[in-house]
């Protein structure tokens, strides 16, 4: 399939190498086509080394060829990462300043823009008018995420990550036909081919749990469900069917999944047993509160006169995780391949990893993702550091960096358990 990429003019420019890279390593051709201020913020060395392609702007560049018709027409597929306002309204207009502006008005096949700019740019009036335009005449317009922006600011207007922009990208190509539809199809799944994953079902929990005090308060943890979003995103890219679990979260779940909302840690356990019951993959990446109130006031427990406070008595939570290794090595319905995630603390004696360790021989699960958390690291953050620990004696995996590229550091050990597993024909543990 061919491919335009094109780049907006916004500082998540860089997050288009990613998704060139997504596009390329399912073996399609690419074709960059930037902004002049896109490269501002990446320069053409890089689209050029990544694509293998030249990389050119304007109309007057090969004009014998007459590129800025020829790329259009020929296009199976169009991208656009980061749309930027500007962007979006010169679009709407049909205007073509530039080679980017030329290739989206002569393109005959599906185009997929994905939004980035600041929250008061994504809900100005202007703005909405401009998206609700593209998409009368067929343009599929991604929701942007809702996170950290630049600088202090934060809201709806963040790109999605690469592996939602090519998943959503590659269903607006099946969805098409044609050629495009066709190698989309397969695509879809490519890594699919290529990928253990493609075709089967992945249970993914996200979030964290929240336990009742009263009506009003709630016992709870820090969890935004960025990197169990980042996880449904790589897998559904893998061309897996996603059911995700969404405890209380910051941010959407991601787009292509079927969701279930769950709030209480019996109420995730609930779920996990009945949604991976047929399922063949499961991910517990949600944040589960370990202690819940042992009693639970029915009216808001008031403050006295006297200046005394409460005595609340804690109690344990019912373990998700242990429950369902429990349930499948007992013969009973669950995913075979399970994957739990460690959040930990180290002390003067013990490491984060330590902990690590003794969790996935304690849990019995196939894979421990252990991350390390505290003030200002992992909750909530766009950054994180990961370790991927394997039952079965495979070399750790260290992966720092985007919430995106952790999710896909779990998704290639994943793949190597399934492929081992496929080798042995051995479906279970």
């Amino acid at each position: 399939m061919e491919v335009v990429l094109g780049v907006g003019g916004g500082i998540a420019a860089y997050k288009a190498a990613l998704l060139l890279r997504l596009m390329k390593e399912a073996g399609h051709g690419v074709t960059v086509v930037p902004t002049d201020n896109a490269l501002r913020f990446v320069g053409a060395p890089t689209w050029e080394a990544l694509s293998g392609r030249p990389v050119r702007t304007d109309t007057f560049t090969d004009v014998p060829e007459v590129s800025h018709v020829r790329l259009g027409r020929e296009a199976d597929l169009v991208v656009v990462a980061p749309a930027t306002a500007d962007l979006l309204a010169r679009t709407a207009a049909g205007m073509a300043p530039d080679l980017l502006g030329n290739v989206l008005l002569t393109a005959t096949c599906p185009v997929v823009l994905a939004p980035a700019m600041h929250t008061e740019m994504w809900r100005h009036p202007a703005t909405v008018a401009n998206v609700a335009l593209l998409r009368e005449r067929g343009v599929h317009v991604i929701e942007p995420d809702s996170g950290r922006l630049t600088g202090a600011d934060s809201g709806p207007g963040r790109l999605p990550e690469p592996a939602r922009i090519w998943a959503e990208a590659q269903d607006a190509a099946a969805r098409a036909g044609g050629r495009a539809g066709r190698e989309a199809a397969v695509t879809a799944a490519e890594p699919g081919a290529a990928s253990p994953l493609a075709g089967r079902t992945v249970v993914i929990s996200a979030g964290g749990t929240r336990e009742a005090l009263d009506p009003v308060r709630f016992l709870g943890n820090r969890s935004s469900g960025k990197q169990g979003t980042a996880l449904a995103e790589a897998v559904l890219a893998a061309g897996a069917r996603v059911r995700f679990i969404a405890g209380p979260m910051s941010v959407a779940p991601p787009a292509g999944t079927e969701v279930t909302a769950v709030e209480s840690t019996q109420e995730l356990l609930e779920a996990v047993l009945s949604e991976a019951a047929d399922a063949d993959v499961l991910i517990m990446a949600a944040a589960v509160a370990d202690f819940r109130p042992a009693q639970v006031a029915t009216s808001k427990i008031k403050k006295t006169d006297d200046g005394g406070a409460p005595t609340i008595v804690l109690e344990r939570t019912p373990d998700v995780l242990a429950t369902a290794v429990q349930t499948r090595d007992a013969g009973g319905p669950m995913a075979p391949v399970i994957v739990g995630f460690a959040a930990e603390t180290g002390d003067e004696h013990t490491t984060p990893l330590e902990y690590g360790r003794a969790k996935l021989a304690r849990k019995g699960c196939d894979l421990l993702v252990v991350n390390e958390v505290g003030d200002g690291k992992v909750f909530g953050q766009d950054a994180t550091e990961v370790t991927v620990l394997s039952a079965d004696g495979a070399e750790p995996v260290t992966r720092t960096g985007s919430k995106a590229e952790a999710a896909a550091a779990v998704v290639e050990a994943l793949e190597r358990v399934l492929a081992s597993r496929e080798a042995g024909g051995a479906p279970g543990r």
